[in-house]
């Protein structure tokens, strides 16, 4: 499994292996050309010094070993300095190079006439030893041998790796660089997308957006092309559906008009049947017709609406609904909800319609930062009725009136923006019902929750 969960981190995690590999290939590749090259330099050189040591070295007249000049490379002249040479003569002295001021070196390495090499110890150290044998006129064979210390060889592929390293190192991160810069550009259409997007899903625009590159284009023109089709969907199925309610309630009514002659006939009882079932009708036809007119979800597109704009006219109505009680708000000036601006009236109708029924004289609006609570001085619901009130058709009291719709019309538009309505219990005096839904509708998170300056007070 990638450690990102992301295109921009799987390019990154590509990159950075192939990069890893790339360098990793090329740096081991060219430490070990470089280190053949200096070995085979470095023997091909010992090789070349060791027959000018055969070729100037002569013997006297008593058969001891000397040179007719110094070998062409002065660094065998510096004491010391890892490079020497030995002509020995067993039974007639050694001859040394001026660098080898101690030590020795092991002379039976040259016993063959052809050159052969090894490693072995010098005066400082490791060394590469090439050496042959010549026989001489009479006596004793005469060994030559010359030698360099590993450790310049090792210096020089020391260095070479450093430099190596270090630039390989600068040309991986310029390339991990340029990658990231690359990825960066070449995302940024996704990004922009992406704001276009949650821009759409909060409800501050009616469609995505901005100008893409070729490859993104077509799939926003879609997009848009989905949401225009959507909302018009939308919008018909609205008016078909108060046009079949419409078609309904006119035979409805017909049938419950003759339901109620009946109840003056010889089968009264069959006309309450029918009476029963025509309200159970009617009221099927209202919570379905209010459900269709339901504008939006939390995966659809809402423009963003003032709380403080709606509410007014709904406490208005409430008033002359309600004459003898008083209905306020609290509700700050830039509060928005992003959802249909008729579904949020009526959410907030039918909660102010049951909170004006059961309120004993006040009802109060406070809009808070993730919520609207509707809040009234009446009795309160009963824990184990909390759920029961949201029933279709279920009301607490018919001599307060009502269809026992309202309730469970707001709770189901409620859940379709991905919220809820939730009634609390007593609290300081007053029965409290909420309306709460996603982060996605209510004000984001750089919108004040509450201002000082409220649009709608307490009358």
């Amino acid at each position: 499994m990638l450690p990102f969960n992301s295109l921009r981190g799987r390019f990154l995690l590509s990159i950075l292996l192939w990069v890893s590999l790339g360098i990793g290939a090329i740096w081991f590749s060219s430490v070990r050309l470089f280190t053949l090259h200096v070995e085979m330099q470095y023997h091909e050189e010992l090789e070349v010094h060791v027959r000018e040591l055969g070729s100037l070295t002569v013997l006297d007249g008593t058969g001891r070993p000397h040179l007719t000049r110094p070998l062409s490379d002065p660094r065998y002249a510096e004491p010391l300095s890892g490079f020497y040479w030995q002509v020995t003569r067993p039974g007639f002295g050694a001859l040394k190079s001026p660098s080898m001021i101690r030590g020795a070196l092991d002379y039976d390495i040259a016993h063959s006439p052809k050159i052969l090499h090894r490693v072995a110890n010098g005066p400082t150290g490791h060394a590469i030893v090439y050496g042959f044998v010549r026989e001489a006129p009479n006596g004793a064979p005469v060994h030559f041998v010359i030698a360099t210390d590993e450790r310049h060889l090792q210096r020089i592929i020391t260095e070479f790796t450093r430099e190596l390293t270090k630039w390989l190192t600068s040309l991986a991160l310029a390339l991990l660089a340029s990658g990231v810069a690359i990825i960066t550009l070449g995302f940024r259409p996704f990004g922009r997308l992406s704001v276009a997007i949650e821009r759409l899903r909060h409800g501050s625009a009616i469609h995505v957006e901005g100008h893409y590159p070729d490859e993104l284009q077509p799939l926003v023109a879609d997009l848009n092309s989905y949401i225009a089709r959507n909302t018009e969907i939308v919008a018909r199925g609205r008016v078909q559906a108060g046009a079949l309610a419409h078609s309904l309630r006119t035979p409805l009514a017909v049938i419950i008009d003759e339901a109620e002659r009946m109840l003056e006939g010889p089968r009264p009882e069959a006309a309450d049947t029918m009476l029963e079932q025509s309200e159970r009708i009617q009221r099927q036809i209202d919570y379905h017709l209010a459900r269709v007119r339901s504008g939006g979800t939390r995966s659809g597109v809402a423009t963003r609406i003032i709380l403080a704009d709606v509410l007014p006219a709904l406490l208005a109505a409430m008033r002359r609904c309600y004459p003898s009680k008083r209905f306020g708000a609290k509700v700050p000036d830039d509060f928005s909800v992003a959802m249909d601006a008729d579904d949020l009236c009526e959410i907030l109708n039918n909660l102010l319609d049951n909170a004006g029924k059961w309120a004993k004289s006040e009802v109060m609006v406070i809009a808070g930062r993730d919520c609207i609570s509707i809040n009234d001085d009446g009795p309160g619901v009963p824990p184990d009725h909390f759920e029961k009130i949201f029933d279709i058709g279920e009301a607490a009291d018919d001599d307060r009136g009502g269809s026992g719709l309202g309730l469970s019309i707001a709770r189901s538009i409620a859940r379709d923006y991905g919220g809820d309505i939730v009634p609390d219990p007593w609290r300081m005096g007053h029965f409290c019902i909420r309306l709460k839904l996603s982060s996605d509708v209510f004000p984001a998170k750089d919108q004040p929750g509450a201002s000082t300056k409220d649009r709608v007070k307490t009358p």
